[in-house]
């Protein structure tokens, strides 16, 4: 309920903003409701000069140390602002562009703020706070995926199991049934989940080094060593023509079977030995491999 209704009021809320900026003047994003050259007392063909002079001479008459009056100093700041707006030669071509387009409300908002905003802005920072919050919200989420892979793991009766074998074989064989041994099954039980980090596959503990920032930054060194890697490769195996080894003959099995890395390391060693003498990564000795396994499998039927 309370999700939905946070939902209901992000929509009345970017619809109502939505609707404020169709029916305001793209204009009023400059100097609210007034025309700036108005409120310098210049004309739209007015040249930097007059403008400038203009300026002045209103600031002279309105500014604060020599005006009290409040609404003197409200009259100051739109002029100030005006001044700023006008001064510039691109961001008065974009408020004539304004005044002579009003139906194009959004593009000339994104206009505005480009030209306020994005100058001041370096590139670098909004990357930086880009990466650091994508690996927040990154960490998070595989933290919380964990946490959640944990607590239903704990509630099977495979775990619970096998804690019980964990607690006789700590306690001798012997369980008590005093009321202090929950503590000590408490223990037992945080022990034996940290055994369960390995084993709980798409969840994994969170970690550092798979965060999206620190992958970026690393990315020029994983680079460099993936072409140093193909190099090695290419100047071992198709220069020289040297027999593979047995590291490089398993990681071609692999990946002609398109097994994960996590499949392949339980496999064992006799079975991955006899692929691995098999040379699946050859397309004819792979074709007679997977019609074997086509055959075996039909036979078990």
């Amino acid at each position: 309920m309370a999700a939905a209704a946070a939902i209901r009021w992000c929509a009345v809320v970017s619809a109502v903003i939505l609707f404020s900026l169709l029916i305001s003047p793209s204009t009023a994003i400059y100097c609210d409701e007034d025309d700036c050259y108005d409120l310098l007392g210049v004309t739209q063909s007015a040249n930097a000069s007059e403008i400038k002079k203009a300026y002045y001479k209103l600031s002279l008459k309105h500014h604060p140390d020599k005006n009290p009056d409040p609404e003197s100093k409200k009259l100051f700041v739109k002029i100030a602002n005006a001044y700023e707006i006008l001064k510039d030669e691109d961001t008065r071509a974009q408020y004539d562009y304004a005044i002579e387009h009003p139906e194009e409300v959004f593009y000339n908002t994104a206009r505005y703020y480009q030209a306020y905003y994005g100058h001041k802005t370096d590139t670098r920072a909004v990357l930086i706070g880009l990466l650091l919050v994508l690996s927040a919200f990154q960490y998070l989420n595989q933290w919380t995926r964990y946490n959640q892979a944990i607590e239903m793991v704990k509630k099977t009766p495979a775990y619970k199991n096998k804690l019980r074998a964990l607690e006789l074989e700590r306690s001798g064989g012997t369980t008590n049934k005093k009321k202090s041994n929950k503590q000590m099954s408490k223990k037992l039980e945080e022990d034996f989940s940290k055994e369960l980090d390995l084993q709980i596959k798409g969840a994994e503990m969170p970690s550092v080094w798979e965060l999206v920032g620190v992958r970026f930054v690393l990315l020029p060194y994983t680079i460099g060593k993936l072409l140093l890697w193909s190099g090695c490769w290419f100047w071992r195996y198709k220069v020289k023509k040297a027999p593979y080894s047995w590291e490089d003959a398993s990681y071609l099995t692999q990946r002609s079977l398109g097994a994960s890395l996590d499949a392949w390391r339980t496999v064992d060693d006799a079975t991955k030995e006899d692929l691995v003498h098999r040379r699946l990564w050859e397309k004819p000795n792979l074709e007679s491999y997977m019609s074997e396994m086509r055959k075996e499998s039909k036979r078990r039927r």
